[in-house]
């Protein structure tokens, strides 16, 4: 049941990041190596990403590879939860898209996450959850964070709207990040807490 679901995942994964670079290809208003580094710039592209190469290696091994250790899905599963909350919140009434658009921005977005969250739930181990891990954990999206700032700062390109620096100064842009990061802390103390309580019940 474990390697079925991660097949089912890593293909809704994989094909919603091909189908969106189709879409990011078709519809490019920039050089095709602009259009690409944009289109990887985005955290919603680089974490749908990352949740399709875990499924993949589940898929492929899903007992014996560096993605089982504890703690691993429970990150990747805070990364993609942000990517749903945050768009739901902030960015989906910026826009609206349609047809195929629709189709990828419903599955990076909403499906995808919820996905991720409901493997989380079967299958993370989640006794040796520590609070210790949180961290760890953030050192992604502080990565990137610093990623799209230098690029930005190079290109005058900003991937969302929150940390457009050229618009809203960096001031904002820096507080509109410290409030994601309290997201990111949030939801990673909540699963842990979860995980707790879950053994807890089992026990």
């Amino acid at each position: 049941m474990k390697r079925t679901l991660a097949i089912i995942f890593a293909g809704i994964a994989w094909f919603a990041l091909i189908l969106q670079l189709f879409l990011a290809i078709k519809n490019q208003i920039t050089p095709i190596h602009e259009t690409l580094i944009r289109f990887f710039s985005y955290f919603t592209i680089l974490t749908n990403s990352l949740v399709a190469v875990y499924f993949t290696f589940q898929a492929c091994n899903p007992n014996n590879n560096r993605f089982s250790q504890t703690g691993k899905l429970s990150a990747i599963t805070v990364y993609i939860l942000v990517v749903g909350l945050v768009y739901q919140v902030v960015l989906r009434s910026t826009w609206n898209p349609e047809g195929l658009a629709k189709l990828t921005d419903e599955l990076l977005h909403s499906v995808t996450p919820l996905l991720t969250f409901f493997y989380w739930v079967l299958y993370e181990k989640k006794q040796k959850l520590s609070w210790s891990q949180i961290p760890s954990w953030l050192i992604y999206p502080a990565l990137y964070l610093a990623y799209i700032m230098i690029r930005g700062y190079l290109s005058g390109f900003y991937p969302y709207p929150f940390v457009n620096v050229s618009e809203i100064g960096y001031t904002q842009t820096f507080l509109n990040s410290f409030f994601v990061l309290l997201v990111f802390v949030g939801l990673s103390g909540l699963l842990i807490f979860m995980g707790k309580n879950f053994n807890r019940k089992n026990i």
